[in-house]
């Protein structure tokens, strides 16, 4: 059969110490039998690796953040659609989410097709009402309470004991052992991601959590367990294992039923001594270790693409357990036209 041409715009393509999935993504869809794709990637920053690594994007756009106001990211997709029409966009990023599922109709009307969770299920399990989701959906989920001001540590800690967890609206956690701590952490997280900062019970145990793709309709589309062997002080996965937890894809399945998850997901979850799981956080994308998935037998970034598209797919169901990854970094060689091209006329 032959491939089906398409084009794919797709952001994430921050391959540092924090990743995005974006580079990841752009490999799966760069191995799958179904799609002859062109890649646009979208970049918010100048210095993304993805931008300039082989073999990755096609082309490459600046956009503005979000935060500058959805009418100029807007206007800027819709100028680099002009140029090169886009058949589907894939944002990767959890502080651009909501703009691009308050404008999906806005992008559909365009011919630009996306496959984004719905509003309600964004924001019901964001980090500041992770407490009622728990509750709503019957979860083992960590206490965690707001922080808008430093002058709110000493009543927290009425209600929370040392070590916790300090964490960005968006990305960024940082365990604190003390008052000082935690007030140092505010201040620094606050600034980059703004308010609330998060505090959350610290739970001991190990730390696994699950890729998964929901269909919108109650349905899992894949989904596969992994086990943290390398963590970054960032608490970024620089290591990790598929494993066979059935309590874990029990866990997920039960989630995308109840919330009728639409799009990608990961489950940061914490198993206890006494095998219990708590769900520390639930990312409305998939994460930066997709690829795993897809080398351990589900290349969940070409059928979110193929959902997208409206194609009907079957699920996943195995996956190969003992499959690793690791992280490493590498001195990528470019010249300074590149670099002059994305900066001065914002594409390369």
């Amino acid at each position: 059969m032959p491939k089906k041409k398409i084009t794919i715009a797709i952001t994430g393509l921050n391959n540092t110490d924090n990743p995005g999935p974006g580079v990841p993504f752009i490999r799966a869809i760069r191995e799958s039998d179904r799609f002859d794709a062109t890649v646009i990637g979208l970049a918010y920053e100048n210095l993304e690796p993805g931008i300039y690594m082989n073999g990755i994007t096609d082309k490459t756009y600046l956009i503005p953040y979000p935060s500058s106001g959805s009418e100029q990211l807007l206007a800027r997709i819709e100028q680099i659609h002009r140029k090169n029409p886009i058949d589907v966009l894939i944002p990767n990023f959890d502080a651009e989410l909501f703009t691009f599922i308050k404008n999906e109709s806005w992008l559909r009307e365009r011919g630009i097709k996306t496959f984004l969770p719905g509003m309600e299920s964004f924001m019901e399990r964001s980090k500041d009402n992770l407490s009622s989701f728990g509750k709503r959906y019957d979860l083992k989920v960590p206490k965690s309470l707001p922080l808008t001001g430093g002058h709110q540590v000493d009543q927290l800690f009425e209600e929370l004991d040392f070590p916790v967890f300090v964490k960005g609206k968006f990305y960024d956690a940082y365990k604190a052992w003390d008052k000082h701590e935690v007030n140092t952490l505010f201040h620094k997280i606050s600034a980059k991601w703004g308010l609330p900062v998060m505090v959350q019970e610290f739970v001991e145990g190990t730390e696994v959590n699950v890729i998964a793709l929901g269909d919108g309709k109650g349905d899992t589309i894949g989904a596969v367990p992994m086990r943290k062997t390398y963590i970054t002080d960032k608490g970024k996965a620089w290591g990790g294992i598929t494993i066979d937890d059935e309590k874990m894809l029990s866990l997920t399945y039960d989630i995308i039923r109840k919330t009728k998850w639409r799009g990608g997901m990961e489950l940061e979850m914490i198993r206890t001594r006494d095998n219990e799981y708590y769900i520390i956080e639930i990312n409305p994308r998939l994460p930066a270790w997709l690829y795993l998935a897809v080398a351990a037998g589900q290349n969940l970034p070409e059928v979110m693409v193929r959902l997208a598209l409206d194609e009907k797919v079957e699920p996943f169901h195995t996956f190969k357990t003992g499959k690793m990854f690791i992280r490493y970094s590498y001195d990528l060689i470019g010249d300074i036209s590149l670099f002059e091209s994305i900066t001065v006329k914002g594409e390369l």
